[in-house]
């Protein structure tokens, strides 16, 4: 009989190979988890400090989190060595650095959500573990750094930056990531030149901004550490669909954190961090030339 703890640990052992072309150099979830923490560390606006200073916040928190796991113990009759699979699991997550990995792919969905009911402007959705603070500032029209190289279908993005009213955001900012066509994230994969197709670019006096950049790919999350064995032990697909990041900001605004994602694109209605909505849903147009170009208007709400 196949135990929860065998699948897991065969899983761990079975990850197929990236659907995409692979690097000189394949990137691990070892690599990617130690570039993800340490982004997370670094980025004192994600530290979360002060988040602990309400103990009865604290307490009430902790015994609701507690009691839905003990209520799914109890639901489910976990046996011993599925609960001794899953310590083992969570010291595994740990010690490769995957938390961030983890919780931005299966939770954070649920907490922009919340965060969410509060706002308004731009539709936001997760941050996801792949942005690196402190990239090139440009300034619009811009194009992103690309390698000589860079495979891809050529994408103009252009768009304004406006508040809730209409009116224009002068030199708004647009830190702006992506993974590259094989679905590769500079910082978080070798062979990729640190930087690439990252930019923070400042909007002009009307708050209008085009970025040269490429269409992105679809990404696998990395499979061959504890969150892929449990995505294959689980039989859930690893993959999200094509999609730009972006954090939107000015000073006396909410920053928005969102991401644009492609009609037609792979994955957008079965993403494995559910972070697609309608609204971010791009339809690019093809320019005849090879090309591709879209529109995007922000709104950004005050502080």
């Amino acid at each position: 009989m196949t135990t929860t703890h065998d699948a897991v640990e065969q899983a761990a052992v079975d990850q197929s190979a990236p659907a995409t072309a692979p690097l000189t150099t394949s990137p691990t979830a070892a690599d990617s988890g130690a570039s993800a923490s340490a982004s997370f560390r670094s980025t004192s606006q994600y530290s979360g400090d002060g988040a602990g200073s309400d103990t009865a916040r604290v307490d009430a928190l902790a015994r609701a989190l507690l009691g839905a796991v003990h209520q799914v113990i109890s639901d489910h009759e976990v046996t011993y060595p599925e609960f001794q699979a899953a310590k083992k699991w969570l010291m595994d997550v740990g010690e490769g650095g995957e938390w961030p990995l983890f919780l931005d792919v299966f939770v954070e969905h649920a907490v922009e959500e919340v965060a969410a009911r509060k706002q308004t402007g731009t539709v936001g959705t997760i941050l996801g573990p792949y942005y690196l603070p402190d990239q090139v500032q440009l300034t619009t029209p811009a194009t992103l750094p690309a390698r000589p190289d860079e495979a891809g279908t050529p994408l103009a993005f252009r768009g304004q930056v406006t508040d809730t009213t209409g009116a224009p955001v002068p030199g708004a900012v647009l830190d702006i990531w992506q993974a590259d066509e094989q679905g590769y994230y500079s910082g978080f994969a070798p062979d990729i030149p640190a930087g690439n197709l990252r930019g923070v670019v400042t909007a002009d006096d009307q708050g209008h901004f085009e970025i040269t950049t490429i269409q992105p790919a679809p990404y696998q999350v990395p499979t061959d550490g504890p969150t892929g064995a449990l995505i294959s032990a689980a039989g859930w697909h690893p993959w999200r669909p094509a999609h730009l990041h972006l954090l939107v900001s000015a000073p006396g605004y909410r920053t928005v954190t969102t991401q644009l994602y492609f009609a037609g694109g792979e994955y957008l209605d079965s993403d494995v961090a559910e972070a697609v909505k309608p609204e971010l849903v791009l339809d690019p147009t093809d320019v005849g030339d090879g090309s591709r170009e879209v529109t995007y208007n922000f709104v950004l709400e005050r502080n």
